[in-house]
């Protein structure tokens, strides 16, 4: 009995963050109330309330579930006993390209990224959270590219800081530009020529070297 009811708490909580997720996307997050994810959702605010404690927080845990099937790479890259941190770089970025347009869900939790997300007075927190989000991925990208150059597969003069802010904005940039006109070329198709060139200018950039 007890297992059934933790699965049945689950599965409110996945009906709770299907229900924001599909209201962030239509309306936008600030014009989405907790009140109308509980309608959306078939719950009371209550149960909302007992999963989150805010609406920053439903927030942040439906990101969560965007980051999760990609975090075993994430890891992989960083990981000291990695011996190809590189490649998993490679295939993690790859894989971020192709999933904005293969995997509805990552489409649209990157469309309430981009286009729905207002911060507004009563979503500061958000917007604090946001930047420790961007932060700590800054933190990660520089500690697989300091493994990689560890491993000699990048310049053991490259300045890594400054390739972490390369790679990042490139990446965010071809993600923005995509949705912005999903119509045009496939970003699907054309994921790993653009993850080969970012990565033959981390390789070959004299500017990427340190001075």
């Amino acid at each position: 009995m007890a297992r059934r009811t933790k699965e049945e708490a689950e599965e409110t909580r996945q009906s709770i963050l299907d229900a924001a997720e599909r209201l962030f996307h239509d309306r936008g997050v600030s014009r989405t109330s907790l009140a109308d994810i509980a309608s959306a959702a078939g719950v009371t605010r209550g149960a909302i309330y007992w999963h989150f404690e805010n609406k920053v927080d439903l927030f942040q845990a439906m990101l969560e579930r965007l980051h999760l099937p990609l975090e075993e790479l994430a890891q992989a890259s960083e990981s000291e006993d990695e011996p190809n941190p590189l490649g998993q770089t490679r295939e993690l970025l790859t894989r971020l390209l192709r999933n904005l347009e293969l995997d509805a869900q990552t489409r649209r939790i990157q469309e309430i990224l981009q286009h729905k997300c207002e911060y507004t007075d009563d979503l500061g927190d958000l917007r604090q959270k946001m930047q420790a989000l961007h932060l700590e991925c800054d933190e990660r990208i520089e500690k697989s590219l300091r493994n990689a150059v560890s491993k000699g597969q990048l310049p053991t003069d490259l300045d890594c800081r400054r390739a972490t802010l390369c790679l990042h904005g490139y990446i965010h940039g071809l993600q923005a530009n995509w949705l912005l006109a999903p119509g045009g070329d496939s970003l699907a198709a054309q994921a790993e020529p653009l993850v080969d060139a970012l990565l033959d200018m981390l390789r070959c950039s004299h500017a990427l070297r340190r001075r």
